[in-house]
């Protein structure tokens, strides 16, 4: 994958073997001179452009750097907080995992596995939850959130609607992280706040218990792209405003087309800084690619021409990850191939490490040896 190659068989031939636990994994996943890294990305909808840029594509480019040691989980667990659509969330595992394979993930050196498909993580979410005070998650912002939107809107009940997944989704979020003792947790602003209750509950553990987990660290790249969606907001499901990343191209350019502008006329100079189009070829493109389009602006292109150029870029920019995912959408038993090798990997971590914090709490053998 990490050579371009154009047809998916080719990589599919290379898999290993799938195989029982063994020393040999176990060494691998565990060099003291990696940093550990983790992301996860709900399985709840179709990556689109914003999630390439932002997260996807960071985190391939990780991946294929073999001072990091990077865990990348489908978090279905964490998509029934937000969706009781069975279908939706199967298709979207599927979906998210082809992406990720498609634009050149090496699972070779990364960790690549469902998260359902580690039950310690669960096991541990419900360990964590005894030592983590209610008043700590009454300040989580989503909780708090809907809570608020409950007053605002006259409901005499503040929790309705308000499931005990959501309430306890960042004790989850913590059980993710902290089973794989991670160094470090890339994610958005609005995430840091989950980061830093893994670290208290964390601690918390490790003060009631002795020392297990590492304390991770949120890392916010500032350099990364956010991106405007069609009506000019960011680029999120919530405002159903997504360009898909792999759409098939007549919906593709369709969907270009859409982009909100301003009603200035060609010729008219225009500021390419405010406009979803520039925004979006901007975090595609090279920096002397986005001068000449910088100058082009100037010049006082029409939007019409500049709706057509950046789908014809993106376009070009996207076939061969485009043809290779949905190779894949046709291959789910290959896909499923690799999440269980991603699985094996992740619980020759999670199987020994859960027994050490078994017996930590008092849960173990009456007789030992």
């Amino acid at each position: 994958m990490r050579d371009g190659l154009c047809h998916i068989a080719c990589y599919f031939a290379n898999i290993r073997a799938f195989a029982p636990f063994h020393l040999a994994i176990i060494h691998r996943l565990q060099p003291m001179s990696k940093t550990i890294v983790l992301t996860g990305i709900t399985t709840t909808g179709t990556p689109h452009l914003g999630n390439y840029v932002g997260a996807i594509r960071p985190a391939i480019e990780a991946s294929q750097d073999h001072n990091v040691l990077p865990f990348y989980f489908l978090a279905d667990y964490h998509a029934l907080i937000k969706c009781q659509e069975s279908e939706r969330v199967s298709q979207s595992t599927l979906e998210i995992a082809a992406t990720w394979l498609a634009l050149g993930l090496d699972t070779e050196n990364a960790v690549f596995y469902r998260q359902s498909d580690v039950p310690e993580i669960a096991e541990l979410s419900w360990m964590l939850s005894c030592v983590t005070a209610k008043g700590l998650m009454n300040r989580a912002h989503a909780y708090k959130a809907a809570v608020q939107a409950n007053e605002e809107g006259g409901e005499a009940d503040p929790d309705k609607g308000v499931t005990m997944g959501l309430f306890n989704y960042p004790i989850l979020m913590a059980a993710d992280i902290l089973l794989f003792n991670a160094h470090k947790v890339p994610v958005g602003k609005d995430q840091i706040q989950h980061i830093e209750m893994a670290r208290d509950i964390g601690g918390r553990f490790n003060h009631i218990y002795g020392e297990h987990f590492n304390i991770p660290a949120a890392v916010v790249n500032e350099d990364t792209a956010t991106l405007c969606g069609l009506d000019g907001r960011k680029m999120s499901k919530s405002y159903d405003n997504t360009i898909p990343l792999f759409l098939p191209e007549k919906p593709f350019r369709k969907l270009i087309m859409k982009i909100k502008t301003n009603s200035l006329e060609p010729g008219v100079p225009k500021d390419p800084d405010t406009c979803t189009l520039f925004g979006i070829y901007k975090a595609f493109a090279t920096k002397d690619e986005a001068a000449a389009v910088r100058k082009r602006y100037e010049d006082g292109i029409a939007w019409g021409e500049m709706k057509q150029f950046l789908f014809e870029y993106l376009n070009e920019h996207l076939l061969t990850a485009r043809e290779r995912y949905e190779a894949l959408l046709q291959s789910p038993d290959k896909i499923e191939e690799i999440l269980a090798e991603g699985a094996e990997k992740a619980r020759s971590h999670s199987v020994p490490f859960m027994k050490k914090i078994r017996n930590s709490v008092g849960i173990r053998g009456l007789t030992r040896k």
